[in-house]
């Protein structure tokens, strides 16, 4: 790869104590101290009742943060392709599930199997949406924002059509958290346009390279980059509530790295 291009329109976020863009924008500037408290997941926006019930917290957190970036981007979801990425997908209904089958009752419920999927929440999306764009869905371990950012870029620049990125992390309950230490939900998603528009905020340039990943001074916030893979995208969130250009470098793989370059 030798660089990816794209215009940024849109953003989402919800975390701890960081409860959608526009509140969390003084915080990641510096202007104001991040409170760590239970992140707030509302209620999923257009899903009908059936569906709404049946959700859990990768499915409302990963919606939230969608249409959040989609409305400050002013763009029609239903024409969005779209890039799904998450390290573990819905961890409660994983561990409720092995629940279950360590139990003498080893049957699952149907409602579970289908939420275990690793793509439900982009089906979820596509029922609330009505969108009939290309859909991916994706993890990499810790690799796994830089990997979504990346695939997204890589869709806008060969179809010339934006694209929206949702990278989302949940925590898995005991035993298993002993095994992925994940400490809060945390979701970001952009929304990239091949072209400058009314609403970018930022050109991104994305290249590979082997320089040491972006560290945060605020030790907070510094947490919950290196705790949750989400997190990996505040250095860059971080550059675009400060208005400030110059390059952050992302987590990637064991020997590679993912420089962004803003404009």
């Amino acid at each position: 790869m030798s660089q990816l291009r794209v215009y940024l329109d849109g953003i989402g976020l919800r975390g701890p104590g960081l409860d959608g863009w526009e509140a969390a924008r003084a915080i990641l500037a510096g202007e104001a101290p991040l409170t760590l408290a239970p992140t707030v997941l509302p209620p999923p926006e257009a899903l009908p009742s059936a569906e709404r019930r049946r959700v859990g917290a990768p499915i409302k957190l990963s919606m939230a943060v969608g249409f959040e970036a989609a409305r400050h981007a002013d763009a029609d979801p239903a024409l969005l392709a779209n890039v799904f990425s998450s390290t573990g997908g819905d961890c409660d209904n994983c561990h409720a599930i092995l629940e279950t089958l360590a139990s003498a009752d080893r049957q699952i419920s149907p409602t579970r199997f289908h939420n275990s999927v690793h793509n439900a929440p982009s089906g979820y999306w596509s029922i609330a949406t009505h969108c009939m764009a290309a859909s991916t869905s994706l993890c990499a371990y810790d690799a796994t924002f830089a990997a979504g950012l990346l695939e997204a870029a890589s869709q806008v620049q060969a179809s010339g059509a934006p694209c929206l990125l949702v990278a989302y992390d949940t925590a898995y309950p005991e035993p298993l958290y002993r095994q992925r230490q994940i400490p809060y939900p945390l979701g970001i998603a952009l929304v990239l346009n091949p072209v400058r528009s009314a609403h970018t905020l930022a050109a991104l340039t994305l290249t590979l390279g082997t320089d040491a990943p972006t560290v945060l001074s605020d030790a907070s916030l510094e947490g919950l980059r290196t705790q949750i893979p989400a997190g990996r995208a505040l250095p860059l969130l971080q550059r675009i509530a400060r208005s400030e250009t110059g390059t952050v470098v992302l987590d990637y793989l064991t020997e590679c790295s993912l420089r962004v370059e803003l404009a």
